[in-house]
This record gives structure tokens, C-alpha cells and sequence, in this order.
């Protein structure tokens, strides 16, 4: 989502300090899809206790590359399907502008998922994550119901706020307004994503219908925090299925998701609750090359690479997406290498 300085495809948090809030609620519980068997949603499919799983983030592009070809993020997105990926993630950016680092034209998400869902079969589709705060939750709704429906229920709803004040002013919002804004709006999404969806307007004059969305839900669409959106640990931890971060580096991390664990067991207490990272990842030939830091993640080889997730996995994270960086090789052969030596040990 909007950011600051990042690098191209990354996920960015919330600035705001995440405190805790000790008042436990209810959390919408979720129900699996008709068309995914019974025992499993396509949320279980993708976070799961003690394990982890690995997605990808789209576009895959290069260093400073602006113009995308969309028909080639489609081929990639069709092969991590065939070779066992377990999501496609797709960012929302709403307007670029010099002060912002990430110069790639991305397409509406709507229209991308969209594309994503007719194009592929059985991968998780995940928003990463729609700025919510500068978009109608009802229009959000409508878009989310409709990739789940064409997708067959692979669709999981992250939602961010956005961190960029300048483009809140461009919608006509004010920043300073956002947590509230991100909380009121996450409201009536979820009631519209929900069994029973219901609507819940902005206002209801005098003789104004009973409102409803079609195609109606044939399930509840899981909905994920990605970044902060201004809100406690405690407050996600109640409200969404679970937390997506940016990378840090390894004790930060830890620290981040024990966090993250303390809050889970104040706002509902033995209940699995997932965390996930987005990491940037620079996959280099050499198979047995160490893993160094760059910006937001990593440049390794595969070997290296699978210790990093070895660790991530033993120390609570649930899933991996991965912003793969192809300036020195194609992304088709690094989403084959993955795949082929690193997949089968965390996908199994």
C-alpha cells in the first residue's frame, strides 16, 4: 500500500506507535467457501499454526521499470498457480508522484484480481492491501464479493489506511482522521463481507429501501490487517484474522510478533490468530550464497534462502510473500528454483 521510501512492491506499515487496548470483544468468525471442501477455507490454506507458507507479490518488476506488461505478471501468476504457490498478492496505489519512490504504474487491484481470479485455479488471491481509508467500504465490498465469486472463494481482503498526507488531501481526507476513518470503515465492511452481509449506510433518509449487495456472499470473506492502520495490537488481534508486517530484521521481528502473540491471548485467548511478512528477496545463482540484507529483506541463494525460513517459521510467522527482485535474473527461472527446492519443504 502507500508508503514512504521503499522499495518497488513492498508492503508499508503504519507509522503510528501500536500500543495495546484491553477491552476484548467478539471476533467475526469465518466460514469455508462451498467450493473449497469442508475441513478448510482458503485462509487455513494460507496461515496455519506452526507452519508456513510462501506467496508472491505482483508486479514482479525491475529496478526503476515504470511500464509493466501486464500479459507476463498474468504467465507468472499462472505458473506460481501450477508450481504450488499458496498466494498472489496485489497492492493498491492510488496515484503516484515524484516524492514517491515507487514508480510503477500498478493497475486498479479490482481490475488485477479480477484478471488474476478467471487466470488461475487453485492460489490464494490477496489484496496487499486496499487503501480503505480513501475508498468507500461499500465499494470495497462490492469488489471483494465480486473476486470471491469469480474466483470461487480464494479471495482473503487486506486492508491498509495508507500513510501519505498529501494523498489523503488529493480525496478530500484529512490524515489526522485516519485511525478513526480506517476503524469506522473496517465496520461496515466487515457487516457487508459477513454472514448475513448486511449494509449499513452512511445515512438512511425517511423512506430510503433496506439496501443489500448482489452477487450475495456465499460465505464470509476473511479480512486481514496489513500494517497498523493506526490501531492497537489488541484491536487487530480482535477484528482480523490476522497481521501482515514488513520485514525486520530477525530479533526485531521476534520481538514484533511476541508482540503480537501477548495481544492474541489478551483479545482472544487460545485462538489462533496468524502473522505474516512481506519480504523483498533477491535471489541470486549460486546456490549456497549466504544471505546478506538489502532493503527490506534479503539477497541469498535458495539454500540460504530456506534458512531464512526455517527461522521465520521458529519464531511464529505464518507466511512469506515475496518480493522478488529480477534485475539479474528472469522471474520465470527464480519462481521455477523456488519452487522446485525450496516450496517442497514448507508445502507439504
Amino acid at each position: 500500500m502507500p508508503g514512504a521510501s521503499v522499495a518497488p512492491g513492498m508492503f508499508v506499515e503504519g507509522s503510528d506507535t501500536i500500543g495495546v487496548e484491553p477491552t476484548p470483544d467478539a471476533l467475526r468468525v469465518m466460514t469455508a467457501s462451498d467450493n473449497i471442501p469442508a475441513s478448510s477455507s482458503i485462509a487455513d490454506a494460507v496461515f496455519a499454526q506452526g507452519k508456513l507458507s510462501i506467496g508472491i507479490t505482483l508486479p514482479i518488476t525491475g529496478e526503476d521499470q515504470g511500464v509493466v506488461d501486464f500479459g507476463e505478471q498474468i504467465a507468472l501468476a499462472q505458473l506460481a498457480d501450477r508450481l504450488g504457490f499458496r498466494a498472489l498478492w496485489v497492492r493498491d496505489v492510488p496515484l503516484n508522484s515524484i516524492d514517491y519512490p515507487d514508480p510503477v504504474g500498478h493497475l486498479d487491484p479490482w481490475v488485477l484480481l479480477g484478471a488474476l481470479a478467471s487466470n488461475t485455479e487453485r492460489i490464494a488471491l490477496i489484496s496487499g492491501a486496499i487503501v480503505l481509508t480513501l475508498r468507500h467500504p461499500l465499494h470495497v465490498a462490492k469488489g471483494a464479493i465480486s473476486v470471491d465469486a469469480l474466483s470461487r472463494g480464494r479471495f482473503i481482503l487486506g486492508v491498509g489506511s495508507g500513510d501519505r498526507p498529501q494523498e489523503y488531501a488529493a480525496f478530500g481526507r484529512d490524515a489526522e482522521e485516519r485511525r478513526d476513518l480506517y476503524k469506522r470503515h473496517w465496520q461496515t465492511l466487515a457487516a457487508a463481507v459477513s454472514l448475513p452481509s448486511r449494509v449499513i449506510p452512511d445515512a438512511l433518509p425517511e423512506g430510503a429501501p433496506e439496501f443489500y449487495l448482489l452477487p450475495r456472499p456465499h460465505a464470509s470473506i476473511p479480512m486481514l490487517a496489513v500494517g497498523s492502520g493506526g490501531q492497537s495490537v489488541d484491536w487487530i488481534a480482535r477484528h482480523s484474522l490476522g497481521w501482515m508486517t514488513y520485514h525486520r530484521e530477525p530479533q526485531a521481528q521476534r520481538g514484533r510478533y511476541s508482540m503480537w502473540r501477548a495481544a492474541v491471548d489478551r483479545a482472544a485467548f487460545g485462538a489462533f490468530r496468524a502473522f505474516g511478512v512481506a519480504m523483498r528477496l533477491d535471489l541470486v545463482e549460486d546456490a549456497d550464497a549466504p544471505a546478506t540484507d538489502i532493503s527490506l529483506g534479503y539477497r541469498t541463494g535458495r539454500r540460504g534462502l530456506a534458512t531464512v525460513l526455517r527461522d521465520m517459521r521458529e519464531s511464529g510467522t505464518h507466511h512469506v510473500t515475496l518480493n522478488i527482485a529480477s534485475e539479474r535474473r528472469p522471474a520465470r527461472d527464480i519462481i521455477e528454483e523456488i519452487a522446485a527446492h525450496v516450496l517442497p519443504e514448507f508445502h507439504r
